[in-house]
C-alpha cells in the first residue's frame, strides 16, 4: 500500500469515527458527510486530462487567479514533481477595482498568496460550494488591513469575492479535496489583478498600486521559472519568496510580517533564473513604453468584472475592468457558457461614462447586507473543518464570526438600476435548506445606464506621460524548493 492511500485510508476511518462519536449530539455531521455536493467524484473527463498530463489525481494542486482576464487556473503537479497546468476556468464575476484589498466592505477581491487548509472548504455554503481564500494574510494584517469571508465560490455573486457558476466550482473544490487526501496539507491560491506581462506592466506603469503588484511579481517569476509552489513568508511589512537558512545556520530563519528580516539566502539555482527573467521583463516593458503603449485609464465607476464568454450570454452584458484577450483561455472556444449562470446575475457597469484619471481615488460603498456572514453560534462547523482540529490542522484566517449588516448607504438617482446588492458569504445550514429567492434590489440586465465598450480595460490615453525609463528590482538570493508531496511533511497528526 502506497503512502497517498495510507493516508486516505487513515483520514476516512477518521472521519466515519468521529461522525459515530457526534451522532449523538448533532446529527448534522453525518448529514455533512453525506453530503452529495462536496462528495461528487472527479469528472471523468477532467480524470482523462489528468492522464492525459500524467498528473495523479490526488497529487498536489496550486490555483492563480487573474482579474483582469477574468480567469481561474487549476495547476497540479505530475508525476516529474513539477506543477502543470490541467484547466483554466472563466470567472463569471469579480467585484471592485485592480488592486489588492484593503478594509471591510470595500468590495476589493483579495490579491496576493494565501494558503487554503481543509478547515476553510465550506460544503454548506449559500453559494453551492466554496473556499475561504484565507484573507487578511499575515502581510495583510501587518498593515492593518481588514476583511472576512472572502471566497471562491459559485452562483455568479460577487461583493469581494471571486465568483464561478456552481458547476465550476464543484470541479474545483473536488480537485482540492482530493489534494487533501492524498496528503497536501494545504493548496496555494495566487491572486493577481492580471497576468504579470511586459505589455501589462507598460499599461499600469502610473497605478498607485504598481509597487505592491512589483512585489508579487516576484512570487509570480518564482512560480514560472520552477513550477514548484514557492514558499511565502513575510517581514518589515513586505512578502518574502523561497526564503532558506544561510549556510552554516544552526536554525531556520523565524519571520514576523511586522519585525526586521532574518538573515535568509535564495537558492542561486532559483535566484538566478528569476534575475534573468525579470531583466528580459524589464527591457522588454521598456521598450514598450517607449513604443508609446497606451496607458490603462482607472475605472473605479465600474465594479469588478466578467469573463467575455459569460457577458457574451447575457443581454446588454458588458466584461468591465476584464479583458479575455492575451496568452490564457482562448474565449473563441466556447459555445455555450461552462455552466448555469443565474437569473439574478448582475454584471459590471458603468456608473458614469466619464473617465477618471489615474492618480484619483474613489470609494464605492458597500451594498446593503442582506445574509448573515457566518454561521450562528452553536451551528454545526463544516465537514473539512472538524477534520482538520481532528487532525491538528487549522486556520486563523477562518473562524467565522457574526457581523452586524453595515446600514444601507443612500440610493444614488439614475444608476439605481445598474447597481445590485449581492450578499456576503452564509455558511448556515438554514440558507441551504431553502430555495434561493431572486433578489429584488438586483438589476435588470436589460435595463442599462451609460454601459461602456464590452473591453473598457485599456483606452488610449493622449495625455499620459512621456516614457519611463524601466526600472529595475533584482531580487538577491534565492530559495530551496520543498517537495509539495512529502508524506513526512503532510498529515504528520495522523500518524
Amino acid at each position: 500500500m502506497n503512502s497517498r492511500t495510507l493516508v486516505r485510508a487513515l483520514v476516512t476511518s477518521l472521519v466515519v469515527a468521529t461522525g459515530f462519536v457526534l451522532a449523538g449530539c448533532n446529527s448534522d455531521e453525518i448529514s455533512l458527510a453525506n453530503n452529495a455536493k462536496a462528495n461528487k467524484p472527479i469528472p471523468e473527463k477532467l480524470v482523462a486530462e489528468m492522464q492525459q498530463k500524467d498528473m495523479d489525481p490526488q497529487s498536489p494542486m496550486l490555483v492563480r487567479l487573474f482579474k483582469q482576464e477574468a480567469e481561474l487556473e487549476v495547476w497540479k503537479q505530475d508525476r516529474s514533481g513539477q506543477f502543470a497546468l490541467l484547466k483554466t476556468y472563466p470567472i463569471c464575476r469579480w467585484s471592485g477595482d485592480l488592486g489588492p484589498k484593503v478594509k471591510e466592505g470595500d468590495r476589493q477581491a483579495p490579491e496576493g498568496f494565501y494558503n487554503i487548509t481543509p478547515a476553510q472548504m465550506n460544503p454548506q455554503s449559500a453559494y453551492y460550494l466554496s473556499f475561504n481564500i484565507g484573507y487578511p494574510n499575515a502581510y495583510d494584517k501587518s498593515l492593518g488591513h481588514t476583511g472576512s469571508q472572502l471566497m471562491v465560490h459559485g452562483d455568479c455573486s460577487s461583493r469581494g469575492c471571486y465568483a464561478m457558476t456552481d458547476e465550476q466550482i464543484s470541479d474545483i473544490y473536488t480537485l482540492g479535496r482530493e489534494s487533501f487526501f492524498g496528503g497536501q496539507r494545504a493548496f496555494q491560491v495566487q491572486a493577481y489583478p492580471f497576468r504579470m506581462t511586459p505589455i501589462n506592466m507598460a499599461r499600469h506603469r502610473n497605478n498607485p498600486n504598481m509597487p505592491f503588484w512589483k512585489m508579487i511579481k516576484e512570487g509570480y517569476d518564482h512560480f514560472e521559472v520552477t513550477h514548484q509552489e514557492p514558499k511565502v513568508e513575510f517581514c518589515e511589512n513586505k512578502y518574502v519568496f523561497d526564503p532558506a537558512a544561510p549556510p552554516n545556520s544552526p536554525h531556520p530563519p523565524v519571520f514576523n510580517a511586522s519585525a526586521k528580516c532574518p538573515a535568509y539566502v535564495i537558492p542561486d539555482e532559483i535566484a538566478d533564473a528569476v534575475r534573468e527573467k525579470q531583466r528580459q521583463d524589464d527591457t522588454k516593458t521598456a521598450e514598450l513604453i517607449a513604443k508609446g503603449t497606451p496607458v490603462a485609464q482607472r475605472r473605479p465607476d465600474i465594479d469588478g468584472g466578467m469573463n467575455q464568454v459569460f457577458a457574451a450570454k447575457i443581454p446588454d452584458a458588458s466584461t468591465g475592468l476584464s479583458d479575455s484577450e492575451g496568452p490564457g483561455l482562448q474565449t473563441a472556444a466556447f459555445s455555450r457558457a461552462p455552466g448555469t449562470i443565474p437569473p439574478t446575475v448582475n454584471p459590471p457597469h458603468a456608473a458614469t461614462a466619464t473617465l477618471v484619471a489615474a492618480d484619483e481615488q474613489a470609494a464605492t460603498p458597500p451594498p446593503p447586507a442582506t445574509r448573515v456572514a457566518s454561521a450562528a453560534p452553536g451551528q454545526s462547523e463544516g465537514f473539512f473543518s472538524s477534520l482538520a482540529k481532528k487532525i491538528g490542522l487549522s486556520s486563523d484566517d477562518t473562524t467565522a464570526t457574526t457581523r452586524t449588516p453595515a446600514p444601507a448607504p443612500p440610493a444614488k438617482p439614475k444608476i439605481a438600476a445598474a447597481k445590485a446588492s449581492e450578499p456576503p458569504h452564509l455558511t448556515t445550514t438554514a440558507a441551504n435548506s431553502q430555495p434561493k429567492a431572486a433578489d429584488t434590489t438586483k438589476a435588470d440586465t436589460k435595463v442599462a445606464a451609460a454601459k461602456p465598450p464590452l473591453k473598457p480595460a485599456v483606452w488610449d490615453d493622449p495625455a499620459a506621460a512621456a516614457p519611463a525609463a524601466p526600472t529595475t528590482n533584482l531580487i538577491v538570493g534565492s530559495q530551496p524548493v520543498v517537495s509539495a508531496n512529502s508524506f513526512d511533511n503532510r498529515w504528520q497528526a495522523v500518524r
